[in-house]
């Protein structure tokens, strides 16, 4: 019996000391998309402009990826855009619980003027909010692109 008391003695001061460590492992990986995700917006309104040409973002609950128009003008994203792992995904989670949501949803347009459209035609301007569980929210502002 004492020994058994002594193991769950143990075990809980083990818990005590593990459990904060694995949280923060845990935000850290949420950090680390949250910027890669950032990162990869920030490129596809530099490169819009960069290239004159439309770019897209298509970003799900865990990977982003960045095409581009073979012409301008153009309506429509043609060409995949390796991320920097040599791949057609920009990026991606390795949180396959984390739950990201663009608002209003949908592919988001980089105009080559570097404006954020709600179609790939560049219409209408748009401010976009990309959500992810366990870090900040993410604005893009629709008339002049700008990721905060």
């Amino acid at each position: 019996m004492v020994e058994l008391i002594v193991v769950m003695v143990l075990a809980g001061i083990l818990a005590a000391y593990a459990i904060p460590k694995v949280s923060g492992a845990l935000g850290a990986r949420d950090d680390a998309w949250h910027d890669s995700l950032q990162g990869a917006l920030r490129f596809a309104q530099k490169g819009a402009v960069a290239r004159r040409r439309l770019t897209c973002v298509t970003i799900t609950s865990t990977t982003v990826t960045v095409s581009s128009a073979a012409v301008n003008p153009a309506s429509s994203c043609t060409s995949n855009i390796n991320g920097p792992n040599g791949t057609s995904t920009f990026a991606s989670s390795t949180n396959s619980s984390s739950a990201t949501t663009v608002s209003p949803s949908g592919t988001i347009y980089f105009q080559p003027d570097g404006r954020v459209t709600t179609d790939g035609a560049g219409t209408t301007s748009a401010n976009r909010t990309i959500t992810m569980s366990g870090a900040s929210s993410i604005t893009v502002y629709g008339e002049t692109g700008y990721v905060e």
